[in-house]
């Protein structure tokens, strides 16, 4: 499956210039502050705003293996309940909602048709110094020839593809789109391996066996740090990261540092989630600032706060 959940246009915080970012559907991470939870999973899921139901029923007298109940009438009204283990996410509930208060996140397109949206605003993209970004979840999880043919596809147009990636895929989907990226947008959680398994869910050696490769390959790169107190927002953590780019003369033009936030928290209840990063900080902006000038002393001139 190679579901998207959004197609963002006139974004510009995904590489340079005005872009249309693809997101993705599928995750092989699971980062406790993850701000897109609605594309961690790579089958499609049923997305509830539950809040603002008027507790109408219809979803309940559509559902086809009784899922979906009605609470007991209390303040505010009565509200829908469902039991996700029996959803089948047939989306029947979806078209009855009145109030769109309900959403089946994923959509398939073919590679024609993610192309062609894609090339809607080409001219912004050459005014601007701008293209496409993939992303996600994660797009080098996705079917490497689906996505190598999308890229492929815009390269001929001459669009500029970036590939905003977590690195936790086969080194071989890299090497299949190479020559046909411009800018890898590339996280780096954490150094510390006990620490990124803690916090992201897996180990790291993939993530940073990969990037070694393509830096090697000549490889254009951004590096892009998530910037938690606890996990990495401190002058040590920095250093391992500094050291590992150094150590293995991997060169990127710039380095975006990302303070914490949880403005993706809202997400986690409407699919029937804990949000797992309650107890997460953002690094002031005084440490923020010094984490810049740390990068400036080891020798990278273009480290930007945010981006």
């Amino acid at each position: 499956m190679n579901a998207v959940t959004n197609i963002q246009k006139y974004s510009i915080h995904d590489g340079d210039g005005i872009r249309t970012t693809v997101f993705f559907k599928g995750c092989p991470l699971r980062c406790w502050w993850c701000h897109n939870p609605e594309t961690q999973k790579f089958e499609s899921e049923l997305q509830i705003d539950t809040p603002k139901c008027t507790g109408c029923g219809r979803c309940e007298a559509v559902c086809p293996t009784g899922a979906i109940t009605m609470s007991e009438p209390a303040e505010g009204g009565r509200k829908s309940l469902i039991d996700r283990s029996k959803c089948i996410r047939c989306g029947k509930c979806v078209d009855a909602c009145l109030g769109n208060y309900r959403v089946l996140v994923g959509r398939e397109y073919t590679v024609e048709e993610l192309a062609k949206i894609c090339m809607q605003d080409q001219m912004f993209y050459e005014q601007s110094g701008g293209g496409v970004t993939l992303s996600g979840g994660e797009v080098m999880a996705m079917d490497s020839g689906y996505i190598k043919s999308l890229v492929k596809t815009l390269y001929r147009e001459g669009v500029d593809v970036d590939i905003d990636t977590c690195g936790q895929a086969p080194y071989s989907n890299f090497e299949a789109i190479l020559p046909y990226v411009h800018t890898w947008l590339y996280d780096i959680k954490a150094i510390d391996e006990d620490k990124h398994k803690k916090y992201i869910g897996v180990s790291n050696r993939l993530i940073l066996d990969n990037l070694k490769k393509i830096a090697k390959a000549g490889a254009r790169i951004y590096i892009r740090i998530p910037t938690i107190k606890e996990v990495n927002g401190d002058p040590e953590s920095m250093a391992q990261i500094i050291d590992f780019l150094k150590e293995n003369g991997i060169q990127t033009p710039q380095v975006n540092l990302l303070p914490y936030h949880s403005t993706g928290s809202h997400k986690y209840g409407k699919l029937g989630r804990d949000y797992p990063a309650e107890d997460l900080t953002a690094p002031s902006d005084e440490e923020m600032e010094s984490f810049v000038k740390q990068w400036n002393k080891a020798g990278f001139a273009n480290v930007k706060i945010g981006g």
